[in-house]
């Protein structure tokens, strides 16, 4: 009976913390699995480079949600259809939070939003460069939305180039647009410029420029030819001499020889290995002498006792000295003399 006590005991046990784990968990990060969420997709027919799962989906700069795929039309709507009558689109699809009310009406929504003109599209987030999806209003008539023939899984919403694609296709639209005669007057405007900028610099006062170059050089010869710079060659010269004469004395030969012959004797001491053998033999000393230490220590501590006492009776025997010479050499100390009228 008690042993099937313990095991309900232990199973209740088991059950409560179950219960306390799944608890905690839910309250961490559970709950985001219950959270009602709207998933809605888009198309884009060229590049969507830089943009990745879980790429930030935003609302005029309000976020709402994240990327959750990005897919080909071609492997998720035209398996079936012919390779040349796919449109190979890029499938984004992203899920917004949303309560279920909002889910709800936002679908019911989303015709009369998409004729007003919205649309997602990529854009980059400041100087990072990462790009994230934007959901915003623009043009209806200038971005119509991309021609498909199947039934989108979730809820279509059109896309528009991003700003930065527009700006290249109108470079490149600009750039066709050119013709032969165009670029040969791009080319005359260009030359008339590079004519009119040559006569702007020979009316600027180029002569007063130079004037004032060679003024400026003649001014800096005039210091220079002021400038003691004879007196100092000379000091120069007999510096040098003086430099010449100590370097041709013999006692300066013979200093660099000593040395050279000291300097030789270390290395052959080092080659022979007599430097190494002194440095043993002085290692071992001063361990004989540690270890000779070490030994009397206490022998030395006494004899160090006894120098302190007898400096003691030294100081002693100065200070009677010096208070009673006759006394310390013939006999004991002076009778004490007592002062008429004091008490015995």
């Amino acid at each position: 009976m008690d042993e099937g006590k313990r095991y309900a005991r232990l199973g209740l046990f088991v059950m409560v913390s179950l219960c306390v784990m799944a608890t905690v968990l839910f309250l961490v990060g559970g709950r985001k699995l219950f959270q009602p969420t709207f998933t809605f997709e888009t198309y884009f027919n060229g590049s969507v480079s830089g943009l990745e799962l879980g790429a930030p989906v935003r609302f005029r700069g309000v976020p709402l949600g994240q990327v959750s795929e990005i897919l080909t039309s071609a492997a998720t709507y035209e398996r079936d259809v012919p390779l040349d009558r796919r449109r190979e689109y890029i499938v984004v699809r992203a899920k917004v939070n949303f309560s279920a009310d909002e889910a709800e009406q936002l679908k019911r929504d989303m015709a009369q939003l998409v004729k007003k003109g919205l649309r997602a599209q990529t854009q980059l987030a400041g100087l990072t460069g990462q790009q994230y999806l934007a959901i915003d209003f623009v043009d209806a008539a200038k971005y119509p939305p991309l021609a498909f023939q199947w039934e989108p899984k979730y809820t279509y919403v059109p896309s528009a180039p991003s700003l930065s694609g527009e700006i290249i296709a109108n470079a490149q639209a600009f750039l066709s647009s050119l013709n032969e005669a165009d670029v040969k007057t791009l080319a005359r405007n260009l030359n008339a410029l590079v004519v009119n900028l040559d006569k702007k610099v020979s009316e600027t006062p180029v002569a007063e420029f130079v004037r004032d170059a060679d003024a400026t050089v003649v001014r800096i010869d005039r210091i220079l030819a002021a400038a003691p710079i004879d007196h100092a060659l000379r000091k120069i010269d007999s510096a040098a001499a003086r430099l010449d004469e100590l370097l041709a004395d013999p006692g300066l030969k013979q200093t660099v020889d000593n040395a050279a012959a000291v300097s030789g004797r270390l290395r052959g001491l080092a080659d022979r290995g007599d430097l190494d053998r002194m440095i043993k033999h002085i290692n071992a000393m001063a361990e004989r002498l540690d270890a000779l230490i070490g030994d009397n220590q206490y022998d030395v501590r006494v004899i160090v006792q006894d120098l302190r006492v007898t400096a003691d009776n030294l100081r002693v025997l100065s200070e009677n000295v010096k208070r009673n010479p006759a006394g310390v050499l013939l006999g004991g100390p002076p009778e004490k003399v007592e002062l008429p009228g004091s008490s015995r």
